[in-house]
């Protein structure tokens, strides 16, 4: 990283100590992991006992402390070393915002501490095959039992999906009231009722699981469910606004990883007697991929940072670095396999695997599609209280 972004000591620290383990614990692995499909749970223990899984989580509850920022730093180093396997660091972010952010402290008592720890992964439960962009077509629903609540309907590719042992859902308690109907609920992986389908067969980020979640009959104790009753869709638009950062510092630990092999390559490689590195065109194309690279990481420790330090309207800055930090990961990791030539298209070579795992940043979490809409939203709302 050639541009000071005034982190603090600690912060150096985490990117460093999540550098190390990239470079010599999941480089090695990720080819492996990327052609089998299998979840990397060595890598998931090395990550506990580490401590990193503790990053994001609150000092009373066995965690380190750490804001968005932290969390955005811990995400871009793994995925400098496979994206797909950051993901079962990143996927339980995103599961564990929602009890962080709406839940009660007895709910944080007993769900924080194991998901610090790394003994407990956590999975977000939104998504359905006719609600993806539209959440509000949500059609699982929960219906009052009780002591509990029962949750029928599927969920559909969820990250993390039967590796982790806790899944925030949101699910319709009234579905005369649309999205105003929505609830969040905390199942724990066990509770009968509770099924997986198969493992997806992906194009990048093999190393994750992706799964459907499907529930039937499934009972929730009413103590498990998030804030009250109505707030699922509060609860998952704050969650989204706080985890798209980390989506993005995927993205630019991706377009890292590509820059650096790259960079690398073109000094290696001889094409009518000399590095190709020494060809203006190879030159460019290089220093281009730095700006970008280097303008997603500003946007994106600039809006984790604005989100740690409690700014109101959070929703457009992680919309933009979003955005612009995948379709940063799209263009550097093709001009990557570019300028490697015939050996880039090649899977002995990293960079066309960069290049698959680069195009889900720029779906998942809101596509960059939804993301415009919400930046324009914000960009004619403001232009409006302006007049």
């Amino acid at each position: 990283m050639s541009i000071d972004y005034l982190l603090t000591e600690e912060q150096r620290m985490i990117k460093d100590l999540c550098h190390q383990i990239a470079e010599e614990q999941i480089k090695p692995a990720a080819a492996k992991y990327d052609e089998t499909g299998e979840f990397p749970w060595d890598i998931v223990k090395i990550l506990a006992d580490s401590d990193v899984f503790s990053v994001p989580i609150p000092e009373q509850y066995g965690g380190m402390g750490g804001g968005v920022l932290e969390t955005a730093l811990v995400t871009e180093e793994l995925s400098w070393g496979c994206a797909g396997i950051a993901l079962a660091f990143g996927g339980t972010g995103l599961g564990t915002f929602p009890i962080l952010l709406f839940g009660n402290e007895e709910q944080k008592q007993k769900y924080l501490p194991p998901i610090a720890r790394g003994e407990k992964l956590a999975a977000f439960a939104i998504t359905e095959a006719d609600a993806g962009s539209d959440a509000a077509r949500i059609r699982t629903t929960a219906t009052r039992d009780g002591d509990h609540y029962l949750l029928n309907g599927t969920k559909q590719w969820i990250t993390n999906g039967g590796e982790a042992e806790v899944y925030t859902v949101i699910a319709l308690t009234d579905k005369e009231k649309g999205a105003r109907g929505a609830s969040c609920f905390i199942v724990d992986k066990d509770t009968p009722g509770l099924e997986f389908g198969k493992k997806e067969n992906k194009l990048g980020i093999r190393a994750s699981s992706t799964r459907e979640v499907i529930f039937n009959d499934c009972p929730v104790p009413k103590e498990n469910l998030l804030a009250r009753e109505g707030m699922g869709f509060i609860v998952a638009l704050r969650t989204f606004d706080q985890a798209r950062p980390g989506v993005a510092a995927q993205a630019v630990g991706i377009a890292q990883r590509a820059l650096d092999e790259a960079a690398h390559y073109a000094r290696v490689r001889k094409q009518f007697g000399h590095p190709i590195a020494s060809f203006q065109g190879v030159q460019f194309m290089l220093a281009d991929m730095a700006i970008q690279v280097e303008a997603s990481r500003a946007l994106v420790y600039s809006a984790a940072r604005m989100i740690d330090t409690g700014a109101k309207n959070i929703s457009m800055a992680s919309a933009i670095c979003k955005t612009h930090a995948s379709d940063t990961a799209m263009k550097v990791t093709v001009d990557g396999v570019q300028i490697f030539g015939g050996y880039g298209y090649m899977k002995e070579y990293p960079v066309e695997k960069l290049l698959r795992d680069a195009k889900i940043t720029q779906i998942y979490e809101g596509s960059n599609e939804i993301q415009r809409n919400v930046i324009a939203a914000n960009l004619l709302k403001e232009s409006m209280a302006k007049d």
